[in-house]
Formats: C-alpha cells, structure tokens, sequence
C-alpha cells in the first residue's frame, strides 16, 4: 500500500471541529441513512476526525442522541421561524419562503427521518412535539394574520404540516413545483 493510500486510509485527528459539526454530520446522517447511518465510526470519518474528537465533545453517544434531538429543532426550525417572523412578508409569503427552504435544505426528509427514530426514542419523539409545535403555531399566526378565523388556520396550518411531510410522490405527469405552488395558494388563499 503505497504512502499515499494509508493517509487516506487513517483519519488525521483534528482540533478544530465543535460539537456543532458532529450534530450537523449526525442529522446530514440520518436525514439520508435512517438512525442505522449514526455510527461513530462513520460520523467520524464523514469529517475526516478520530473518535477521540467525538469525546472531546460528548461523554458517550447516548449523550450525543439527547444533543441531536434537541439541536434538530434548535438548529434548523427556531432560526428559520424567526427571520421568516421578523421579515417584511406579507403572511402567505413567509408561508411560502418557509415551504421554499423546507424543499431546498430537504428539510421534510430529516424531519421525516426523525419521526422514524420518535419511534423508539422519547428524545426524538420530544424533539418532533417540538417540531410540530412551532411549525403549527407559525403557520397558524402567518394564515391568522392573512385573515382566517382561529380554527380555519389551525385546519389549514395542519394540512400544510401533512403535505410537507408527505411520502406519497405525484404521478410523473405532474410536475412537482405546480402541484406545490398549487397546494400552496389552495390552502393559503381565500
């Protein structure tokens, strides 16, 4: 095996890395493997570190599932609610800006990823509640706040909530991004 081969072969321990990074290779993981895919020795090779980096960080990796529960929603749902809350968009855009983000960062795999994992876990099951809590009560203000009643916009709020989580994929003759801006205005518009 020539030089070249086994440095490749070996990570090289790094010093740089944060408990950030292994959160975000964790849910890149599981958002494209499933819980199967959150194995140490992937993780860390997925970002060129030893395992003692990942100690570094965590005391074991029960550990790290209760931080990567909680930073899925953390991460990736509370920065996102809030810029699209403190913009200048009218209700039904930050509606759409939101759905635009889900579809572009493949948010609806993760969250459908940790629901699968809710299953078996009470910290993912958590970190979904939490999940759908503040979605809903985004999208309830933002369609309140476009003139639906309360109760409408929770109907609404919640079927948007169920199509974006959605795994049944339109017929071929469809084409995606029709059948979302038209899901969209049907649920958003009056």
């Amino acid at each position: 095996m020539s030089s070249m081969v086994l440095m490749e072969a070996v990570a090289v321990p790094r010093g740089d890395l944060a408990p950030r990074d292994w959160l975000e290779i964790g849910l890149s993981s599981l958002k494209t493997g499933g819980l199967r895919a959150l194995k140490l020795r992937s993780l860390a090779l997925a970002l060129g570190a030893s395992t003692g980096s990942f100690y570094h960080h965590f005391k074991d990796f029960d550990g790290y599932h209760a931080a990567l529960a909680g930073y899925f929603v953390e991460a990736h749902i509370d920065p996102l609610v809030a810029t699209l809350t403190e913009s200048d968009l009218p209700p039904v855009e930050r509606i759409r800006a939101f759905a635009d983000h889900v579809r572009d960062h493949d948010m609806a795999q993760l969250a459908l990823a940790m629901r699968a994992w809710a299953r078996s876990d009470a910290r993912a099951a958590a970190a979904i509640r939490a999940h759908d809590d503040k979605v809903m009560a985004f999208l309830v203000e933002q369609l309140t706040a476009h003139g639906f009643d309360p109760v409408e916009a929770g109907i609404r709020a919640y079927a948007l909530l169920a199509i974006g989580l959605s795994e049944v994929h339109p017929d071929e003759a469809i084409d995606r991004d029709v059948l979302r801006r038209g899901l969209l205005t049907l649920l958003c518009e009056r």
